[in-house]
């Protein structure tokens, strides 16, 4: 952001906005200015109002009062069609895209300037003067399914921007994007606004707001805390803000083991279809040992999902062995095999039930032990007990044990989940994305128990699409790509360079 546009008054102008959902205050009286050509980034833990500040701007919510003005203008934009109408445009963390169309298709679909009447090479031929237009190459007439996350998030950006948006607003951008992926969405940003764009750019990882914003706006428990510099920011300083806490987070202890003993997973040359029915692994070989934590980087689609619900024993494989071993037997996996955590992708679809009680939730790996129940009847004493021990030890925030878990905030709901599922890991962890969406303190906290895990002699499989908890976690990590394992490496090796390159599919990077 240049020194004029600095002096220039704001672009967009929050003032005292504020919006509550039944007794949650999501937003208090919050003030925000955004300048023309600044990278604003919006921080601040889950349930701190980013969400629901950038869901009023795009039209998504209705401020409950305040006033939003954009260009000197005062706006009440009562649908995300008038938001994109005043110049506003959402990017969301997931697209919006139809799979099964070609890129044309999902640029010109539902927008009043496409043609009533048209051909697919007319089509084609106008979504490529666009594509030009703001420089985001992408094949026109490739299909979405086919496209790296990194294309698709420039069809997003591109039809957006074709629509009017001054004001871009970007949701978790670098989430599921490879290194490589999230240079390239930088420059863009970069060039978005010195072009006049003016962008919000909502991240949980500090490292890239200090690298690519102008401003950082933090917000805590739906208020304003603070608008700062980019160029005066610092990570400690940020999560301070952000936490309340003048406590810096601990970086996750790396101490364990000094060996990694006997294998706990073996995978060996391992095939399996999609839910699709197309080759989603083709010939993986893994092997996880008690007191390691071993990482697999790739971008979402690669066969991690797969290979995930193979191991938890809820998929099969087309060809090829799985076994795991807990109480001295191996054996092929089978769904809530003791001795086995499971932190999966989706918490609400495979780990929590949203209707039952925080305690209820707490026990499910348990309830059926001698400790919690007899065979006719649930042991509700030992049953409280045991739920509130799992919600102290994940410090766990909850007004009401009896309350349904879908009242929990997403931090605390992956909170419970990792330390439940902790607890009866005895021998194996398998974790997939387990800070995913999560904010800078429950991150620590649940990375602190897969490491405390590993210290403790399990075996942990992560896997992981942040690339940078990967590499802070693991002892050894294998990244994949296209269902295969393109390359693996011991901690004394790992170079980011070459592990982006191999989740962007470039198998010569493996080298020897």
């Amino acid at each position: 952001m240049s020194e004029s546009a600095d002096r220039q008054p704001p672009f967009v102008l929050v003032e005292g906005l504020t919006k509550t959902f039944d007794q949650l205050v999501a937003l208090d009286h919050v003030n925000l200015d955004l300048k023309e050509g600044e990278i604003h980034a919006l921080l601040g833990e889950n349930g701190a109002g980013k969400t629901t500040l950038s869901n009023i701007l795009a039209g998504i919510y209705r401020a409950d009062s305040g006033d939003v003005m954009i260009g000197g203008e005062l706006v009440h934009f009562r649908s995300p069609a008038d938001a994109i109408a005043g110049g506003v445009g959402m990017v969301h963390q997931h697209f919006q895209l139809v799979p099964s169309m070609t890129v044309a298709e999902n640029l010109m679909m539902g927008w009043e300037q496409s043609p009533r009447v048209f051909s697919m090479s007319d089509l084609k031929e106008r979504s490529a003067a666009i594509i030009e237009e703001y420089d985001l190459p992408v094949d026109p007439g490739a299909r979405i399914f086919d496209l790296s996350v990194g294309k698709q998030q420039r069809v997003e950006i591109v039809r957006t921007l074709a629509r009017g948006a001054q004001l871009l607003i970007l949701d978790e951008p670098t989430a599921v994007l490879t290194p490589e992926e999230t240079e390239e969405l930088f420059e863009v940003l970069r060039r978005l606004a010195a072009g006049g764009r003016t962008v919000i750019f909502i991240s949980h990882k500090l490292n890239e707001v200090l690298s690519i914003a102008d401003r950082i706006t933090i917000l805590r428990s739906g208020k304003h805390m603070a608008t700062i510099p980019g160029a005066n920011a610092t990570v400690d300083r940020l999560a301070q803000l952000m936490t309340g806490s003048e406590t810096p987070i601990e970086a996750v202890s790396q101490t364990g083991p000094a060996k990694a003993g006997e294998a706990v997973l073996t995978v060996r040359d391992l095939h399996a279809l999609s839910s699709r029915g197309l080759p989603a692994l083709r010939g993986v070989d893994l092997t996880v040992r008690s007191g390691e934590i071993v990482g697999i980087a790739g971008v979402s689609g690669n066969g991690q999902t797969e290979l995930a619900e193979i191991i938890v024993g809820i998929r099969a494989g087309t060809s090829g062995q799985v076994l795991v071993t807990t109480e001295g037997t191996t054996q092929p996996p089978t769904p809530g095999q003791i001795g086995i955590g499971h932190i999966p992708e989706d918490r609400m679809e495979h780990a929590l039930v949203g209707v039952a009680s925080t305690t209820r939730n707490a026990v499910t790996r348990r309830y059926r032990t001698a400790e919690l129940s007899t065979k006719t009847r649930l042991r509700w004493g030992p049953i409280r007990e045991y739920a509130q021990e799992v919600i102290k030890d994940g410090r766990v925030q909850v007004r009401e044990v009896d309350a349904p878990v879908a009242q929990l905030s997403g931090g605390n709901q992956q909170r419970l989940v990792a330390t439940r599922e902790a607890k009866v890991a005895d021998e194996f962890l398998l974790a997939v994305h387990p800070t995913f969406g999560l904010d800078v303190q429950a991150t620590a906290e649940v990375r602190q128990t897969l490491q405390d895990k590993r210290n403790a002699g399990a075996g942990v499989l992560l896997i992981s699409e942040d690339l940078d908890e990967v590499l802070a976690m693991s002892d050894r990590l294998v990244v994949m790509y296209g269902g295969e394992v393109l390359g693996g490496f011991t901690r004394g090796e790992f170079d980011r360079d070459r592990i982006g390159l191999l989740m962007g599919g470039h198998r010569e990077a493996a080298g020897e």
